[in-house]
């Protein structure tokens, strides 16, 4: 759960409603469908998590519907957030981890990797590119990087 929240940037919502038929594991993919907005869009996988969620999914019931299932469905956002919550108490991070912040470390972690804002707004499903500067906080390292335009002088 956490590593696909932070691999792929996934709201709270859009994990909880995935479904094992939006998932296309061999090509590296999924589909979040209705998120934000009731719009679909694609989110990769690297080969790891792939192979990781197949493993998974081999454990689920033979006729589960969701990724992640539940009493009635799937398991609730709270869930999510008190896993989470557990697993940032037994890794003795003293910080609030929730799924929000998963998603803003996505966001500011690719950025600060190097990819465009425009490619981020894409992966995060933001209709608006200033939702996604505000996600996208640019590190002071990041800064000390860019070249002096001084220097080109």
């Amino acid at each position: 759960m956490l590593r696909l929240l932070y691999a792929t940037g996934l709201r709270v919502s859009e994990l909880i409603n995935l479904k094992l038929t939006n998932l296309h594991l061999e090509d590296k993919e999924g589909w979040v469908r209705s998120g934000k907005g009731n719009k679909d869009r694609p989110f990769d996988l690297s080969e790891g998590l792939s192979n990781e969620l197949k493993k998974y999914i081999q454990t689920l019931k033979e006729k589960e519907k969701y990724l992640f299932p539940g009493k009635n469905g799937h398991v609730t956002a709270r869930t999510v957030q008190k896993i989470i919550e557990n697993c940032a108490k037994k890794a003795n991070i003293t910080k609030k981890v929730t799924p929000h912040k998963l998603r803003h470390s996505f966001g500011t972690h690719h950025l600060e990797q190097g990819t465009n804002l425009r490619e981020i707004q894409e992966m995060m499903g933001h209709e608006d590119i200033s939702t996604t500067q505000i996600y996208t906080k640019v590190s002071r390292e990041r800064l000390k990087k860019i070249k002096s335009l001084d220097d080109s002088l």
